[in-house]
């Protein structure tokens, strides 16, 4: 499935039917009178959150939706039916902006939450409703209010209790297929992932949902690479990992290169916690794993972890120490 977590599309809500001018006539009933009935509501339109989406792929090509009308009033004092609502359907994380982008209209944080964005119109009046002591056959009746219609914003930020960030190639997606069950496609070429990737790890009987965000290069916040269109999805991590290759020559550059883009972004992603995985140990000699790791700690006030998806007991201290920083 593609991946798409910004859209903009147009809503419009069902107008409400017509009233009836409807005058009744029957055998034998010399003054009938107005029967005319109201018309109906017209349909709204509602947004819900729903747990097995997580893309925005479906508004790519429909990005118009109108919702049904009220049905017109009717003789014999019938009204017409309202419009069925209609609903659109949005991953859990979804935000919902006005046409600037910018105005929050509301914030999809829970499964199975609504918000209707555009209201049906009300339905018009039937004659009956005209009638009065002096005019006995009112011809008068008002049609339907129109619909709401806004072009709106849907624009996904990922909802995970940890985000992986780190340089391309440092191992982001290994991490994440190796401890939750996700299947990121992974090769030995950088910017393998283009897309965020959600896997949840169980450990002791507890999830952990993880996101492994794209990989970050100097200039990110200017837009070079694949820029910080996906910086947004580690806003809501409680925690991040920062993923570092160990046998970068400069592990002290690969780390502030990404702090950098990252403060540049919001300095808000500054204050979340953090752990440093320093990983590929597999490649270098045992010998220099704890010399490189003690050098590279020393200026760190986080927890800095060394790992190799290719061991498992490695993996599984990673998946321990993860939990105690959501539990």
């Amino acid at each position: 499935m593609k991946f798409l977590d910004q859209v903009k599309i147009f809503v419009k809500a069902g107008t409400g039917g017509s009233g009836s001018a409807s005058m009744r006539r029957e055998k034998f009933i010399e003054f009938g009178g107005p029967d005319g009935g109201n018309g109906g509501k017209g349909a709204s339109i509602i947004i819900k959150s729903e747990r097995n989406l997580n893309t925005l792929i479906d508004y790519r090509y429909t990005q118009h939706f109108k919702a049904e009308r009220g049905q017109d009033g009717m003789s014999k004092n019938k009204s017409g039916k309202s419009g069925k609502n209609l609903y659109l359907k949005v991953p859990i994380g979804t935000q919902l902006l006005e046409e600037d982008n910018k105005t929050l209209l509301f914030d999809f944080k829970l499964e199975k939450e609504e918000f209707v964005v555009a209201n049906g119109g009300r339905g018009g009046l039937g004659n009956t409703n005209f009638k009065t002591s002096t005019n006995r056959a009112p011809r008068k009746f008002t049609k339907g209010q129109e619909g709401e219609e806004f072009w709106i914003w849907l624009q996904l930020k990922t909802i995970a209790d940890i985000g992986i960030i780190g340089l391309p190639n440092a191992g982001k997606s290994s991490l994440l297929g190796a401890i939750t069950n996700a299947n990121p496609k992974i090769a030995n070429y950088k910017f393998t992932t283009i897309n965020p990737n959600l896997g949840v790890a169980e450990y002791d009987d507890k999830e952990i949902t993880i996101a492994d965000i794209p990989g970050l290069i100097e200039g990110a916040h200017k837009g070079t690479g694949l820029g910080i269109k996906f910086l947004k999805h580690i806003e809501r991590c409680k925690t991040l990992i920062h993923m570092i290759d160990i046998t970068d020559k400069n592990l002290e550059d690969s780390y502030k290169q990404i702090k950098n883009e990252i403060s540049k972004y919001s300095k808000e992603l500054l204050k979340k916690k953090e752990i440093i995985i320093l990983n590929k140990t597999d490649l270098i000699e045992k010998e220099m794993i704890e010399k490189i790791k003690k050098n590279f700690s020393k200026s760190k006030k986080c927890d800095v972890l060394t790992l190799s998806t290719l061991d498992k007991k490695s993996v599984s201290k990673i998946k321990a120490k993860l939990l105690s920083y959501v539990s």
